[in-house]
């Protein structure tokens, strides 16, 4: 079991909980990865294949077994088919996100639920002329439902391209169009790939590739960016929020339940349902000073971004927030949520409540989610975790730790506000050198890396060099924990940068939100893009996955990367059985697409490779620079 807890994690939250694991012998993710090596080889280079019954098949990257499957695919084909295959689940898996959030939406324009309302009008109008739809003379219930409809078409295939590409500088925009990567529709691009990497279909790596690239596209630019937009018109654009992080968060004498996942439709009702007077009163009738909702992965994310809500931890944090002994109720959505969270609550006396039929789990108590009832569901939910405090073990409680500041609620409005109205002080504090650049450094949690280590130890070394870091989902967590994001941390900054957070009372490292809203990434990048009338490829960005692990990341690094960032992930991608898909993906993309991804699991090496990056950028625009290859690798 888990006893090597300072190998595994920086956080000091986590190392507690590792140790309390190892004495109570309580398996944790850690140990089942263990129990899995070696991992299959031949899955690990991307060479295994069983999309159809003639197999399973698997390429010899020796050269001395198969090199053909039994359909004939060869090493090229059979990896891009795998990373074609993923890039489609996790856009599918965003994309289906973004419907849900868009059907509340419709519900409320239909007036089917008093549930919800809209939050912010501004951005509803605004979006509502981006799709073409009147506003004038028209009350906020008839736009919401006239908007929901038209975003709807974008996820069939009615239309030649999506609309919010109208958001894409015109340069980048006419190299999809000739490359043939334009995004059609959101659910269509997904279909494409699952049609083509058929057996019998497309068997040319590069085809099946770019397919794969515009399926991205249709995530960053179509699904995601429908629910991080939708999201913001009903439960109001972030801002900046003052908040809290680590297992800190919870509270001994208060009944606390976990809100875990990716969805804020249910997760915003039960923030309202916690507040009901009945159930605070059932509360202390139990023995408990209150209710204290906490958040874990994106699901918090989106509740710290808009309501300062705390954050218990990301995504290896789940399990060990269990076993503090602490959580009255763990409430799950869907996406990132670990089966092994109902085997550790058995251990404890913390219930596991799945709300979404999409993603039931063994053992969990089921409760549907149904949003013109949210309301009503939330406060069922809430008396659940309420009505177990007083099955807590007292005894058994360990909270490690207090709760590190952070700031969070930095939405591009809210960006673009602070510079006063527009990114000209940006792009000036840019072309002057103050601030070299920018990253975006984001993705998942992944045991096969040092827990928070890739997130924080790229971050620092990025800030030091004078390059502003945007952060989302787990990579938010961590580098909140590590106390990155307030503005004192503009003390950990070079001179530059840290001048001109101390002007705008800002931290280095700006929480942009949850996994979907690296699509507030995009919009600033085009924003910047167009306004200095030129393409994305251009601009000092880059963008970092240390840490990534699910089939989104793959998503996201693709669609960031075919928007015209280079990215370099921290952990090995799948593709290395075939070295013609490596040389496409790790520069042939640059005469393709302007941008390409670079693989390297050092964060302080990767460091390296994105301000080498940001110096040739900067240069070919004509800004001062230092010749990339005098910054030394460590």
């Amino acid at each position: 079991m888990s006893g090597h807890d300072k190998e595994l994690s920086i956080a000091e939250d986590a190392k507690k909980m590792l140790r309390l694991a190892a004495e109570e012998n309580i398996e944790t993710v850690w140990d089942r990865l263990h129990a899995q090596e070696p991992q299959c080889g031949y899955c690990s280079l991307g060479l295994s294949c069983r999309n159809c019954a003639m197999g399973p098949c698997r390429i010899d990257p020796f050269g001395e077994g198969p090199q053909k499957g039994v359909c004939g695919a060869d090493a090229d084909v059979i990896v891009a088919r795998n990373l074609a295959r993923a890039i489609a689940a996790g856009a599918s898996a965003h994309s289906d996100h973004g419907r849900d959030i868009l059907e509340a939406l419709y519900h409320v324009g239909r007036g089917d639920t008093e549930v919800y309302r809209i939050s912010d009008e501004d951005k509803l109008k605004t979006i509502a002329g981006e799709y073409g739809i009147e506003t004038e003379n028209k009350d906020v219930q008839t736009i919401a439902r006239e908007l929901a409809w038209e975003m709807m078409e974008d996820f069939g295939t009615r239309k030649e391209e999506l609309t919010f590409l109208k958001r894409v500088p015109a340069p980048r925009r006419e190299l999809w169009k000739k490359v043939g990567v334009t995004p059609r529709g959101i659910d269509r691009e997904s279909v494409e790939t699952l049609h083509r990497t058929h057996m019998g279909v497309d068997n040319d790596y590069v085809n099946i590739l770019l397919h794969g690239l515009r399926t991205s596209l249709s995530d960053g630019w179509g699904g995601s960016m429908v629910a991080t937009e939708v999201s913001d018109i009903l439960f109001g654009t972030p801002k900046p929020v003052a908040s809290k992080a680590n297992l800190g968060v919870l509270k001994p004498d208060m009944v606390n339940i976990a809100l875990h996942g990716h969805n804020p439709i249910l997760s915003d009702v039960i923030v309202r349902a916690a507040k009901d007077p009945d159930l605070q009163k059932l509360a202390e009738e139990q023995g408990a000073k209150g209710i204290n909702l906490v958040g874990l992965c994106c699901t918090g994310n989106e509740l710290q971004m808009r309501l300062g809500i705390p954050m218990a931890g990301n995504h290896l944090m789940q399990e060990l927030a269990i076993m503090t002994g602490a959580l009255e109720a763990m409430l799950v959505d869907y996406q990132c949520i670990m089966p092994a969270v109902v085997e550790v609550a058995k251990c404890f006396h913390t219930r596991i409540i799945s709300t979404f039929d999409k993603a039931k789990f063994t053992g969990a108590t089921h409760i549907p989610f149904d949003p013109a009832r949210g309301l009503e569901i939330g406060k069922e939910i809430v008396r659940i975790g309420v009505e177990n405090y007083a099955n807590r073990i007292h005894e058994r409680v360990m909270i490690p730790g207090t709760p590190t500041e952070m700031m969070a609620g930095f939405s591009v409005e809210a960006i673009v506000g602070a510079l006063g109205g527009s990114p000209a002080p940006l792009v000036d504090a840019i072309k002057a050198g103050k601030i070299r650049g920018a990253a975006g450094v984001v993705g998942c949690n992944n045991p096969k890396i040092k827990h928070d280590y890739g997130h924080v130890t790229l971050t620092r070394s990025l800030i030091e060099n004078d390059v502003l870091v945007v952060v989302t989902g787990c990579s938010a967590v961590a580098n909140g924990k590590a106390g990155l994001m307030v503005p004192e941390a503009a003390d950990l900054a070079g001179s530059g940068l840290r001048e001109i957070c101390k002007a705008l009372g800002i931290p280095p490292v700006l929480h942009l939100g949850s996994c979907v809203d690296n699509t507030r990434i995009l919009v600033l990048a085009a924003a910047l893009a167009n306004f200095l009338g030129t393409d994305i490829d251009r601009l000092p960005l880059a963008g970092a996955a240390p840490e990534w692990y699910s089939e989104k990341a793959v998503s996201i690094g693709a669609y960031v990367v075919a928007s015209g960032i280079y990215t370099v992930l921290g952990v090995q991608p799948p593709i290395f059985g075939s070295p013609n898909v490596v040389k496409l993906l790790a520069g042939g993309l640059d005469d393709v697409i302007g941008a390409s991804f670079a693989v390297e699991p050092d964060p302080e090496k990767a460091a390296v490779l994105i301000r080498r990056h940001i110096e040739k950028k900067r240069a070919g625009l004509g800004l001062p620079s230092v010749d990339p290859e005098s910054i030394p690798l460590p």
